[in-house]
């Protein structure tokens, strides 16, 4: 017999016109934060960062594309990975099925990461995606977009990631088991595995200049996380009871 709470069909449609109340609420709040976004200053990027995609070394304005703007998935692949986050790997599933619609409205979504392109263009077979991914391999733009650090910042807890300077929860000492979990799967211990973060950042091209507008990280990058969207709406919820999700290759065939 369940446990939930029971009742009528007027009983649940009430409860569902407050909900429903409380969910355009949140709507109206999303559009409102949507335009606060859009409204921060835009910072001059000037410094020369380099980048090996297919089409050979490009700078971050080649990475546009021809278009005036570009979305960067700061996606979990250090380079000494074996292969990339699972959890990148999950938001990054989504890609394939809005990155053209992207594309078509002036934006190119780009994964970057520190590990070599050959590590990328291997797993992105594997993982069957379409979307474009660059190395940032042996650039600062990893370090100063602060999703990627130095060991003696590891060290002396000296990483700034969230707009937090100082100990994060991937920092603590012994490594928590999730983050020891995730590092196998990746082929490498926890201490290396911690050096990349995630996040996402915005820029914009305007004439010929490029300009940092947004970056978001941790549970910032919730809204994009495309399963958990839908689990919030499932019955039960995430419902999770540590971590459960793995690479889309790795479950078993239900």
């Amino acid at each position: 017999m369940t446990t939930h709470a029971t009742g009528t069909r007027d009983e649940w449609l009430a409860a569902r016109l407050d909900l429903l109340a409380a969910e355009k609420a949140l709507t109206r709040r999303s559009d409102e934060l949507a335009r606060q976004r859009q409204a921060l200053p835009w910072v001059r990027v000037d410094k020369d960062y380099r980048f090996e995609t297919e089409q050979g070394t490009v700078s971050l304005a080649d990475l546009f594309d021809g278009r005036s703007q570009l979305i960067v998935y700061h996606f979990m692949f250090g380079p000494d990975y074996k292969a990339g986050c699972p959890s990148c790997s999950s938001i990054a599933d989504a890609f394939n099925g809005f990155h053209v619609h992207l594309a078509n409205h002036d934006v190119t979504l780009m994964a970057v990461s520190r590990a070599s392109l050959d590590k990328l263009q291997a797993y992105k077979r594997r993982m069957g995606w379409s979307f474009p991914w660059a190395s940032s391999h042996g650039s600062d733009f990893n370090f100063d977009f602060n999703v990627s650090f130095t060991e003696t910042q590891q060290r002396d807890g000296e990483i700034e990631y969230n707009y937090q300077r100082g100990k994060h929860a991937m920092d603590t000492e012994p490594p928590r088991e999730p983050l020891k979990q995730f590092a196998q799967t990746c082929g490498t211990d926890a201490k290396t595995y911690a050096r990349d973060r995630p996040g996402m950042s915005a820029f914009v091209l305007e004439d010929g200049v490029v300009y940092h507008t947004y970056s978001t990280y941790a549970r910032g990058l919730d809204a994009l996380w495309g399963m958990y969207q839908w689990l919030d709406r499932a019955p039960l919820g995430r419902h999770e009871m540590g971590i459960w999700w793995k690479r889309h290759d790795e479950y078993e065939t239900r």
